[in-house]
């Protein structure tokens, strides 16, 4: 069985430079993406082999461990990346494919076209993706589109000259998911959120402190920390020319209701929301919220319910970019084997969060 990688290790170009800092960091998201192999001792290993480290000018980095033992390296028996973290030659396909998309932003990713240039067929490519990223082409297409096109509003630019630069075809197409994806126009995310009015409450709670804020149609962001200061900060950062103030009546009410739901006093806490996804993210999303009171769900049980059976580490993706902790309940998704995974606001967090809905849940 192959490893899964992250998306990063898939898109990035990775030079030599790169792939020894992540050697360095030992960072397991890109097992998968290379092995190293150490001249000295004749061994290969994956990125995140807890080995002693060697000298630089002692390593070198393949692509896949066939290459690696094609060189005459042998398999570290440490960290076995010939075995079960095996470097998944669908990697390569999708990383020539995700390249080809890229260097082609104004044109559809269609499944035949990138099939031909990976050289192989339509099924087998759209499974690889799905495998890899979780995603289709297309979507990862729209992905990267609107990711450009936010970097050319955030630079400075008007819509019209960004949206074209990005890959759109009309103002229509970007103006139509404008609300899905950015929460607010085009025009309004690229001036920082100017004309846009956000309130906010921070208060200390049982897990440290809370920030809540809300636009006009919902709560934009739950999120905590040590202190009241970074939590500002943070939201500032975001929309640096929004209208940012004190909460009204309102959003005081829906923090009352957040604050009992972290206490235990509350299960059901339903709440609007007006948070910025792509597609997959909000599927994610939905169907962490579908997670009952007081119980969890492994990343590949929730990658199953949204129809992606193979997208478990996407999955863990949309799961740590979720800007509204608790309203959307990513702290009751965990490893298959039990562990905790991760948390955007620390595990200690998680682990108190699901404790008390377990404790509260009994009879």
């Amino acid at each position: 069985m192959f490893s899964r990688v992250s998306r990063a290790a898939v898109v990035s170009n990775l030079t030599p430079e790169r792939r020894w800092r992540i050697v360095l960091a030992r960072d397991r998201r890109y097992d998968g993406a290379f092995v190293y192999a150490v001249r000295s001792t004749g061994i290969y290993c994956l990125p995140s082999c807890p080995s002693k480290k060697p000298r630089r000018q002692q390593v070198e980095f393949f692509v896949q461990s066939s290459a690696a033992e094609g060189a005459g390296f042998r398999a570290c028996r440490r960290c076995r990346p010939g075995q079960s973290s095996a470097v998944d030659p669908r990697v390569a396909t999708v990383r020539n494919a995700c390249r080809f998309i890229d260097a082609h932003p104004d044109e559809p990713a269609a499944l035949a076209t990138l099939a031909t240039h990976c050289a192989t067929t339509p099924h087998r490519l759209l499974r690889a993706f799905q495998s890899v990223l979780g995603v289709s082409p297309k979507a990862y297409r729209d992905e990267r589109r609107l990711a450009r096109f936010k970097t050319q509003l955030k630079e400075g630019k008007k819509v019209s000259p960004a949206l074209y630069e990005a890959g759109y075809s009309s103002t229509s197409r970007v103006y139509e998911r404008a609300h899905a994806h950015l929460g607010m126009t085009p025009a309004t995310y690229g001036r920082g959120g100017l004309g846009v009015h956000i309130r906010f409450v921070t208060v200390p709670c049982s897990l440290g402190w809370l920030l809540v804020a809300a636009t006009e149609r919902g709560i934009c962001r739950v999120s905590f920390a040590d202190s009241a200061a970074p939590l500002e900060r943070a939201l500032r950062s975001e929309f640096p020319a929004a209208d940012i103030g004190p909460g009204d009546a309102t959003l005081q009410g829906w923090v009352a209701r957040l604050t009992a739901h972290i206490d235990g006093r509350e299960p059901q806490v339903d709440v609007p929301l007006d948070v910025r996804a792509t597609a997959f993210q909000r599927r994610v999303w939905q169907a962490l919220q579908r997670i009952p009171y007081g119980t969890t769900r492994s990343y590949s049980e929730i990658a199953r319910a949204i129809g992606k059976p193979a997208a478990a580490r996407a999955v863990a993706r949309a799961c740590a970019t979720n800007p509204a902790a608790i309203a959307i309940p990513c702290h009751r998704v965990i490893r298959e084997d039990g562990g905790l995974g991760g948390y955007r606001w620390g595990l200690k967090r998680k682990q108190a969060l699901l404790e008390r809905e377990i404790s509260a849940k009994r009879p």
